[in-house]
């Protein structure tokens, strides 16, 4: 079991009559989502992964050893009128124990207020349990004054993320309603920006009226909000795809990420570029940090594959690209990395059946033959073929560059990627660590394509805040201090005793903020906040338990004047110290 600080947030159930609300469920929770995966020391399951098990009745402790995570986050909506409803709970998966759980009723106007609340709360459960991370003061800023304009912003995001071409116009048709509603909305413009991005890369629009669109956007909303991690990452594409410029591209990565630690964008974009430049253990490094918070991702293992087939470990990569393939069979470019794993591991069987019925069989037939034998030729048609279609066919993979440049046309290969590279082609933005384009290498001017501007000591390391902010907290003489009042305070006036007791209350009464505490309950004592006030809890309730004058009280009678609100979270911790059920102690230690 996974023992860091962790939790996934699973879809909140639509408790509305209303269908369409499903969409509003999805919103809040990607929008709870996002604002835990600010908090540095927490890690948190991307939407992807989380979504992944919508609507299936599967055991929570399943789904946290799936996922990697020791706390599972499960609720519902119910949206009526002006009104909303929503119910959370957290579970521990290690015994399926709910240890939290609160209902909200709020009206639908003081939603970003709730969404904020809700994401503080359940930060701070989760610490009390498993131990000290700094928690901001607040999670989630309200984004726009209407809220119509706030719903329709998420029946956009929805629609996005089904990523089809008819999906993505509709998206775009919300979120220019949102903007009509409020025209300050930075993230509606946001995202438009990455909707015509996205269409113009997939040639879905005409390239300059998308991208036309596109700066449209960015120009309104960089006006408006620049803090967001999207006003940075907006620049990536630019520099990153369309211009090569690697080192803007690090430092607007490196921006976003700043932003926010475990924005998931940015951690994709950050392995593309160190895979680009061959930086294999820095790309490894932020690869292995996606699947960590996206494990369920079919395109973190695409990614972690070509990591490991542009290494030339051909069985590692074939291993990742399956594993891909049997969490989205229909993810095209995992279907090409496995054909060239299979070609350069020379499994003609295997190969020929997982290419059987697939387009551009002649073009994969003929590179596997070029590879792993000897007298294997480029027939002349299939260069005339290329020469008559010239640009007009884009591939997504560049299958004529490869076979050329494992035959006797290596300078008609070498013409072929100059073009391309002049053209900044995705295809072969990778094309200084691609296997198939090492015949190239022989060339003098194969090093002058393209001039790389960024270097290995550019780049910072992705740990340098990382205990920042808790080994600058306090010194070890303020960590002593404060154990004394904690000590001074809970024996002279038990607080344990109420029920409700919490981490704000207690950093209240010592005129402290939450994070302090927090920090030296864990530093001084080695607990967390709970398993620190429950060991007085227990201790109060060994000493009354034994008191003759209680024997009319009963075991779990005892433990609520003790202080514990539960009947679970008593019986669980009293074992878990003392080995052994509260009532076998009781009868072990009666006269």
């Amino acid at each position: 079991m996974n023992t860091t600080k962790s939790i996934a947030v699973l879809p909140f159930v639509n408790m509305s009559n209303d269908i369409d609300n499903e969409f509003f469920c999805d919103g809040i929770t990607e929008e709870i989502i996002n604002a835990l995966t600010k908090i540095k020391e927490l890690k948190v399951i991307a939407r992807t992964s989380s979504f992944a098990f919508k609507g299936k009745d599967i055991d929570v402790r399943i789904i946290g050893e799936q996922l990697g995570v020791n706390t599972i986050l499960e609720g519902s909506i119910k949206k009526s009128q002006e009104r909303l409803r929503i119910t959370a709970q957290l579970i521990d998966v290690s015994d399926g124990i709910h240890y939290w759980s609160k209902k909200f009723d709020r009206k639908l106007i003081d939603i970003f207020d709730l969404e904020d609340e809700i994401s503080l709360a359940i930060a701070d459960e989760v610490r009390n349990n498993f131990g000290h991370f700094d928690v901001q003061k607040q999670l989630i800023t309200q984004p726009t004054s209407n809220i119509d304009a706030y719903q329709l912003f998420l029946k956009g995001r929805s629609l996005q993320l089904k990523w089809t071409p008819e999906s993505i116009n509709q998206a775009i048709s919300y979120y220019n309603q949102a903007i009509a509603l409020d025209k300050n909305y930075a993230k509606a413009y946001y995202a438009n920006l990455q909707c015509y991005g996205l269409l113009a890369m997939w040639g879905y629009m005409p390239y300059e009226e998308a991208m036309d669109l596109a700066i449209s956007n960015l120009l309104v909303a960089k006006e408006i909000d620049t803090s967001l991690p999207e006003y940075p990452l907006s620049y990536v594409g630019k520099f990153f795809w369309e211009e090569w410029d690697f080192k803007n591209a690090y430092l607007h990565i490196h921006k976003v990420l700043k932003i926010n630690p475990n924005h998931i964008d940015g951690l994709e974009a950050m392995t593309e570029l160190f895979i680009a430049l061959g930086f294999f253990d820095e790309a490894l490094m932020y690869a292995n940090k996606l699947l960590e918070v996206d494990p369920l991702s079919a395109n973190n293992y695409y990614t972690l594959a070509h990591i490991y087939y542009y290494q030339r470990q051909f069985d590692v990569a074939l291993d990742n690209v399956d594993y891909a393939l049997t969490l989205n069979p229909e993810l095209e470019l995992a279907h090409h990395l496995k054909c060239f794993c299979l070609i350069w591991l020379n499994k003609k069987q295997q190969f020929e059946e997982f290419i059987a019925g697939t387009l551009l069989i002649e073009e994969k037939e003929l590179l596997f033959r070029l590879i792993n034998e000897k007298d294997a030729k480029v027939p002349e048609e299939i260069i005339i073929k290329w020469a008559n279609n010239g640009s007009k066919e884009t591939l997504l993979v560049p299958y004529d560059v490869f076979i050329l440049s494992n035959s006797s046309y290596t300078e008609l290969a070498f013409s072929r990627l100059h073009d391309m590279i002049q053209q900044r082609r995705g295809q072969v933005i990778n094309y200084r660590q691609e296997p198939f384009l090492q015949p190239l290498h022989k060339i003098h001017s194969f090093t002058e394509l393209h001039c790389s501007n960024l270097s290995l000591s550019d780049v910072k390391s992705p740990k340098e805040d990382k205990e920042k902010l808790a080994s600058s907290i306090l010194d070890d003489a303020q960590i002593a201090i404060i154990k004394e009042e904690l000590l001074t305070y809970f024996d002279e006036e038990k607080p344990f005793l109420n029920p409700q007791l919490s981490l704000k209350l207690v950093a209240d009464v010592l005129e402290l903020n939450t994070n302090k505490i927090s920090y030296v309950v864990n530093k001084a004592f080695h607990l967390n906040f709970n398993d620190f006030v429950n060991s007085y809890r227990l201790k109060h309730f060994k000493n009354i338990a034994l008191d003759p004058k209680n024997s009319h009280l009963t075991i779990l009678g005892l433990a609520y004047d003790s202080g514990f609100n539960s009947k679970s979270v008593f019986n669980t911790y009293f074992k878990k110290i003392e080995g052994i059920t509260p009532r076998a102690w009781m009868k072990a230690n009666s006269c």
